[in-house]
């Protein structure tokens, strides 16, 4: 029924991998291995794989294993931009479409993080302010139901996307719809 909802609303159903483990020091057979019962998994419950990755706790052989697996539109285990570009590292191009830790719920459950949603929303709104100043720049919220889902967390988010909505040219969208838009607006270099 989750599943069924979801598609109906037309989310993106995302990948976070196959368990919550950090890669770091995890064979690169294994690594392969939870790729692809991932992909494997999430096919079964959605009907479709995974347009996007995002491990999360990678090794430094992740992004390979992602480029090598093929079939992602985009990689999200990238933190160093506010814009989307080409990793030109490996046989295929792969976009990166940047996540982010600071403009994220998990502070909620970390040190020197969010203790209540009015300083969630603040950083939220801070943030986006700076980006829209700057013109053209993407910002990624990190929302996770544990967390933003809480009441006066929650509150704090429809307070930060009304405030998004009252500016007519911002754009709120799926990660997939931002890789596709740079994929025709910035093809990858041949």
């Amino acid at each position: 029924d989750a599943v069924a909802a979801m598609q109906e609303a037309d989310w993106e159903i995302a990948s976070h991998g196959y368990r919550w483990i950090d890669y770091q020091s995890v064979a690169e057979a294994t690594e392969r291995e939870h790729l692809q019962k991932a992909i494997r998994i999430h096919a079964e419950v959605t009907g479709s794989r995974p347009v996007g990755w995002y491990l999360g706790r990678c090794s430094p052989q992740s992004h390979r294993l992602v480029a090598e697996e093929g079939g992602f539109a985009y990689n999200a285990d990238c933190y160093s931009d506010d814009l989307p570009y080409w990793d030109y590292s490996f046989d295929e191009p792969q976009l990166m479409v940047p996540y982010t830790l600071d403009a994220n719920d998990m502070r909620f459950a970390t040190a020197q993080g969010f203790n209540s949603g009015q300083q969630f929303f603040d950083y939220l709104k801070d943030t986006f302010d700076v980006l829209y100043a700057e013109g053209s720049k993407m910002m990624s919220v990190g929302l996770h139901c544990r967390l933003a889902g809480r009441p006066g967390r929650a509150a704090a988010l429809a307070r930060f996307v009304d405030y998004v909505a009252g500016h007519d040219d911002a754009w709120v969208t799926r990660r997939i719809d931002i890789a596709n838009h740079w994929r025709k607006r910035f093809p990858a270099d041949e």
